[in-house]
């Protein structure tokens, strides 16, 4: 083990809609400003999606660069925190005050715990792979995002069957209209392009497999689909996953991020996935933390003797 990180700031994602949230923020602060940390609280209540990457960027970036973070709330503030961090690469120990807690795995009584053993170098975050969401209409970018869990396409109104185009293209290639393979046309209530911490999400609710966290691949997922031989499909990360929309005919098509953004897509408009050049880190309290959680939200039986 090598000395302590040098760690001069902080910045805690508080989610006023959890009890005690409030109250252990205060207190995280106080331990770390001791230590002559400085600490910036950005809190809500409740979700804090619905504004575009860039500003919420722009509202979360005073002088200087964080060298750790903290989530204090659900899993949705776990990727609220991620989006808003995803360029600058700083780790994120993710308390949970939540219910479920798949990614908001470190109880509220092991937060200094954790934060010292980071600072002591003896825990690795957990590399977690994103995906870059982009929207083209008419040859031109109208929104851009990223993805920790999910991106997904659907729609809204009684009748929810839509018609998608799906394409793969190696990274340089998507620019290009016809660039890369098509996969055809799927027609379905929704698609739901997922990374592999997203797979425990909406993906697996609708089928979908459940990946090791730390891999770089991605899944096509459709939901509902017509043709029943439409299955969820494991991909590598490394090629753009290219959706056009291509039901003339329907309005209120959405492209949710995260569950939480939500962008309005029209006839024609590519939405264009592929993975991000920088990855979420995650310090959990152990290498199988995840497969812990896994093993205790889905009420797996253990070992028989």
């Amino acid at each position: 083990m090598g000395e302590n990180k040098s760690c001069k700031s902080c910045i805690l994602f508080v989610n006023l809609h959890k009890k005690d949230a409030s109250v252990l923020s205060e207190e995280i602060k106080a331990e770390l400003v001791k230590d002559g940390i400085e600490v910036t609280i950005f809190s809500f209540d409740g979700n804090p999606g619905g504004t575009s990457h860039a500003q919420r960027i722009k509202s979360l970036e005073p002088a200087g660069k964080w060298d750790i973070a903290f989530s204090l709330g659900g899993d949705g503030t776990v990727l609220y925190a991620a989006r808003c961090l995803a360029r600058l690469g700083v780790p994120i120990i993710p308390v949970n005050l939540g219910s479920l807690g798949f990614l908001a795995e470190v109880s509220k009584d092991d937060w200094l715990d954790v934060y010292n053993k980071w600072k002591k170098d003896e825990m690795i975050p957990s590399s977690r792979c994103m995906f870059s969401v982009t929207v083209e209409r008419n040859s031109k970018i109208v929104m851009d995002n990223f993805c920790l869990n999910d991106a997904v396409i659907s729609c809204t109104g009684i009748a929810k069957l839509i018609r998608l185009n799906v394409r793969l293209a190696a990274d340089n290639d998507h620019k290009t209209q016809d660039a890369g393979f098509s996969l055809g046309a799927y027609r379905c209530d929704g698609l739901i392009i997922s990374t592999p911490t997203g797979s425990t999400a909406y993906s697996m609710a609708a089928g979908g497999p459940i990946l090791d966290p730390e891999l770089e691949a991605a899944i096509i997922n459709p939901i509902c689909p017509f043709a029943l031989s439409n299955r969820p499909y494991v991909l590598t990360s490394k090629q753009a996953i290219i959706i056009t929309v291509a039901d003339k005919r329907r309005s209120g098509v959405l492209l949710t991020i995260d569950g939480q953004d939500v962008f309005n897509l029209e006839c024609d408009d590519r939405v264009i996935i592929k993975q991000s050049p920088y990855n979420a880190q995650l310090i959990y309290q152990g290498k199988f933390a995840y497969y812990s959680a896994l093993r205790g939200k889905l009420f797996w039986p253990g070992e028989t003797n």
